[in-house]
């Protein structure tokens, strides 16, 4: 009988140690030079938005042993506090990255506050000192300011100067890295029990849920069953972050992980030897019927479909890649927007049905839609907006929300006119409208507005009144007009005229 395979006990582990600090001041890119690979140019609009995990072998000195080194590196843009707290809390240490040409940042001492939490130690990498005209004295003065006091200023900080651009001081600051760990005494034991937390986790389209599994202590081996927060899993595959397979991962080693039933939640710690409880098929019908079964207090879809127009609220449904995504759109996004569903995973029939029964807006974030989806949008009349920069779907949403709350800021109101009656000419549909406030012109700009919410902007493109046609009409006079694009009026919506104000 063949062995069982098992990794050797050791009383040392490779160091996990998380990069942070402000947007753009090259966490990534100074990882992508201690990996040698091409991480940056993977991420759209040069910002990392997920948290990675790598683990890479470092030979201390000449003459001495391979030592590994696992980094997470987390994403410096402020959408994602929460990534970057969790990085720290599963971290032995921290590396704080400080542009040297900015200094200290936002994120900067937003980092140093959950490090500070975390209660772990940290180096600093004083990077991009290939630029021109930079002053050091400046940025260590500025860093001694925001209580960052480094060895070269008189404080205990250790300070490595770097270039992820040219590779200076990268040597130099893994073997600090090695130092302070050594000095902390990282330790950790194969055989001990699983101490490990999600870091990620997805939604595959092809393999189903998947999570990035960092291991602290004990191992994690394939076939085991394993629970994070009620999403359990017996391991079918595991790979390294190569996407290499591998049968066992021992302490420091992250891992994705397949095989869970669901897609657990990041930031949850893992439980081995935990099996899935079996729930009885009666009960299991019996809740079936519960989900399915309309209650007799709820209103029937076209009803609750009116009262939310009403309400004039922008509603969402979030559509992300994967959970860390999710998670800081949803703590980023204004308050006065409601969402009607998240998930992870692609946008579905369900979805767009669900949009259109609650008047809901689809955001959908690094995520494919398919055809079928789209022409479904396409006849619900479904907005699906897609997005792979988060800050880019922040500052449209803050805008959309805007303009519901105040739907006529920075414009002069020109005229407005009410929708009496629809018809068709030449298959085009006409709006027979009524002014009721100032002129309507036809070269004007306009607003369609139904009960207080804004339909969409459009233009005049034919106006007349019988067959005549006509360039403008004044209060209380009636007009025909079509609209461009044609947009989906009905009878008592209100056409807006208006011109914007500057200042």
């Amino acid at each position: 009988m063949a062995k069982k395979r098992t990794i050797s006990q050791k009383s040392s582990r490779p160091p996990v140690v998380v990069v942070l600090g402000h947007v753009d001041h090259g966490k990534t890119t100074l990882l992508d030079k201690i990996r040698k690979t091409n991480v940056v140019a993977k991420e759209f609009g040069g910002i990392t938005q997920h948290i990675g995990a790598y683990q890479i072998k470092v030979k201390e000195r000449e003459g001495e042993r391979v030592k590994g080194i696992t980094f997470i590196d987390t994403p410096g843009h402020a959408a994602f506090s929460e990534m970057r707290s969790r990085g720290a809390k599963v971290a032995d240490l921290a590396v704080l990255v400080i542009a040297a040409d900015e200094g200290v940042k936002p994120q900067t001492t937003e980092s140093l506050k959950y490090i500070k939490k975390a209660k772990i130690p940290y180096l600093v990498a004083i990077n991009k000192i290939d630029k021109p005209n930079i002053d050091l004295e400046w940025v260590k003065k500025d860093m001694a300011e925001n209580d960052i006091s480094v060895e070269s200023q008189g404080g205990k900080i250790v300070s490595v100067l770097t270039s992820a651009k040219t590779g200076k001081g990268i040597d130099e600051l893994l073997e600090m890295i090695l130092l302070v760990a050594e000095m902390e005494e990282v330790r950790g034991d194969s055989k001990a029990k699983l101490e490990a937390v999600i870091i990620e986790s997805k939604l595959d389209k092809r393999r189903g849920p998947l999570a990035t599994i960092l291991v602290r202590n004990g191992s994690l081996e394939v076939g085991n069953q394993i629970e994070a927060d009620g999403a359990f899993a017996k391991i079918k595959a595991m790979f390294d972050a190569n996407g290499q397979s591998i049968k066992l991962a021992g302490p420091s080693k992250p891992v994705e992980v397949l095989g869970f039933k669901t897609v657990p939640p990041i930031g949850s710690l893992v439980h081995q030897g935990v099996a899935q409880p079996r729930m009885k098929p009666k009960a299991s019908i019996k809740r079936a019927e519960e989900i399915v079964a309309p209650s007799a207090e709820q209103p029937k879809p076209e009803l609750a479909k009116k009262e939310k127009a009403e309400e004039g609220r922008l509603r969402l449904i979030i559509k992300a890649d994967v959970n860390g995504s999710l998670e800081a759109i949803l703590a980023g996004l204004p308050k006065d927007v409601e969402i009607i569903d998240s998930g992870v995973g692609e946008v579905n029939e369900s979805d767009v049905l669900l949009a259109d029964t609650t008047v809901a807006e689809i955001i959908a974030f690094n995520v494919k839609n398919s055809v079928k989806v789209k022409k479904l949008a396409v006849t619900e009349k479904v907005k699906i907006s897609d997005y792979q920069v988060i800050y880019k779907l922040f500052e449209e949403v803050e805008e959309k929300v805007k303009k519901l709350m105040e739907p006529f800021a920075g414009e002069e109101i020109l005229g407005q006119a009410e929708i009496l009656k629809e018809f068709e000419i030449d298959k085009k549909r006409v709006a027979g409208c009524r002014v009721t406030e100032g002129e309507i012109k036809k070269t004007a700009k306009f607003h369609l507005q139904r009960g207080g919410e804004l339909i969409g902007d459009c233009r005049i493109k034919s106006m007349k009144t019988g067959k005549e046609k006509i360039e403008g009409a004044k209060a209380g006079e009636e007009f025909g007009a079509i609209l461009s694009p044609s947009l989906d009026f009905k009878i008592g919506d209100m056409l807006i005229s208006y011109r914007k104000v500057e200042g």
